[in-house]
């Protein structure tokens, strides 16, 4: 039997679990899945298909139009992270995915059983076969329950707010700070409470509350509680 090492992280919107979670995969050569990302690639491909559709229309019955609709679109979309670029039925959206709509939407689709029994489904299936570093908000309770290694990466608001704002900035789209502010709040309660697998730690998971870390003090935190284990598991 393959002996498997799985790093999963957790935690809210804006804590630096992507670009954590890419640095640690890279060090430790092993496979990075950004399982945020596939959910923000549905929602793409749902608005890009329901024009009209928000956030605040999901709370659907499942014999209403938009979820037939909905399920439709999800069973047919094919998701590839090729060459490290994200990528909806062929076509590339790692720019189109990260703007404060689709990233509202994200969070309204994922409450939908069909969306996030499909694509959990599709995250078991690599965790299973694969030596991953795996970010999201219920990869530790829900997508990998027996990761080797689980961190919680939370960190404050406004500092949460912030490093979205920059990220966003530095790709030329200028937003305004106190819209962002409240759209992850708002995406922050929806995760929470939402009822199929709400985001919250792991027990067997370390928190780690990034709002005075830089990206090397958490990254080099995380390797070091790798290689702990992996020595651990030798001995």
């Amino acid at each position: 039997m393959k002996t498997l090492f799985r790093v999963a992280i957790d935690g809210p919107g804006g804590a630096g679990k992507s670009t954590i979670a890419k640095r640690v995969a890279k060090i430790l050569n092993i496979i990075y899945i950004d399982t945020g990302a596939m959910y923000r690639a549905a929602a793409y491909k749902i608005k890009k298909e329901i024009p009209h559709i928000s956030e605040l229309d999901l709370n659907l019955i499942n014999d209403s139009e938009e979820y037939k609709q909905i399920k439709e679109i999800i069973e047919k979309m094919d998701i590839d992270f090729k060459d490290g670029l994200i990528r909806v039925d062929g076509e590339i959206v790692e720019d189109k995915i990260r703007t404060p709509e689709i990233s509202m939407l994200a969070s309204g689709i994922s409450k939908l059983p069909i969306v996030r029994i499909y694509l959990g489904d599709i995250q078991k299936k690599i965790a299973s076969d694969n030596n991953v570093v795996m970010d999201g908000r219920d990869i530790g309770t829900n997508i990998i329950k027996d990761a080797e290694l689980k961190i919680y990466l939370t960190a404050s608001l406004k500092v949460r707010a912030k490093r979205r704002y920059d990220e966003l900035k530095e790709k030329g789209k200028i937003e305004n700070f106190n819209e962002i502010l409240e759209d992850i709040r708002k995406r922050d309660f929806q995760d929470q409470a939402r009822e199929l697998n709400p985001l919250k730690k792991a027990e067997d998971a370390i928190e780690l509350d990034t709002t005075n870390m830089n990206i090397e003090e958490v990254v080099n935190f995380i390797i070091r509680e790798a290689e702990k284990i992996k020595r651990n598991k030798i001995n």
